[in-house]
């Protein structure tokens, strides 16, 4: 924590407070396809849901650190799926952190906080015809329950208050910073392809994603 900031000791006080929140459970190292990653397991205590910290390199929380916080997408990052672009954001944000050391925060929150069988029936709504917002109201869900309080724990296990983040999306950046982290956003957006570019459009114009289209590229 920076000597200039105000705060320091308050908030320090209260993260130590929060710490146990989501604790801290295993680590391993794990070789994988885009590197060498050390994963941390972390335990969200109100929930059960278990939450993953992909770090690469030594992490000086001096230092402003490159973070990509994921939420779970079953379809995309294990299947593959071209109806959203968060396999292709997740092996971008692997790669990135490998050559450049950081970390990939892995939340548990599939389908935007849904669950993945209510992400089914919202991709049945949308073969209908309704956007991904759409479909999430007519299930009686709002556009995105997902939060990002387990990120914020984590962060605060490694002692990080500064981050470049990979993310398009400004709620994050605003969770992040009500939460007292210093933020850089880095653009993390990827090509479209015709499955998923009305999803993309979407995202923009009803849940204020920042993704530029005017040079489309479709892959």
């Amino acid at each position: 924590m920076s000597k200039d900031c105000p705060t320091a000791p308050k908030l320090e006080l209260l993260w130590k407070l929060e710490a146990e929140r989501v604790p801290f459970i295993a680590k391993a190292v794990v070789p994988t396809l885009h590197g060498t990653f050390t994963v941390y397991g972390f335990l969200e205590k109100t929930t059960g849901k278990e939450h993953l910290a992909v770090v690469s390199g030594e992490i000086d929380a001096r230092k402003r650190i490159p973070v990509r916080i994921h939420s779970e997408c079953w379809t995309g990052d294990v299947l593959g799926s071209l109806r959203c672009d968060c396999r292709q954001q997740l092996e971008a944000a692997l790669q990135h952190i490998a050559a450049h050391g950081g970390m990939v925060l892995y939340l548990r929150q599939e389908g935007r906080g849904i669950g993945l069988l209510n992400k089914l029936k919202a991709y049945a709504l949308q073969e209908q015809g309704m956007d991904t917002v759409e479909a999430n109201h007519a299930l009686g869900f709002p556009d995105d329950l997902r939060t990002y309080d387990s990120a914020v724990e984590m962060l605060k296990f490694f002692g990080i208050h500064r981050i470049k983040l990979l993310t398009n999306n400004p709620k994050k950046i605003g969770a992040l910073e009500q939460a007292g982290i210093e933020v850089e956003r880095e653009r993390h957006q990827m090509d479209a392809n015709p499955n998923n570019l009305r999803y993309l459009k979407t995202k923009a114009k009803k849940s204020g994603h920042l993704l530029d289209f005017k040079e489309e590229r479709l892959s």
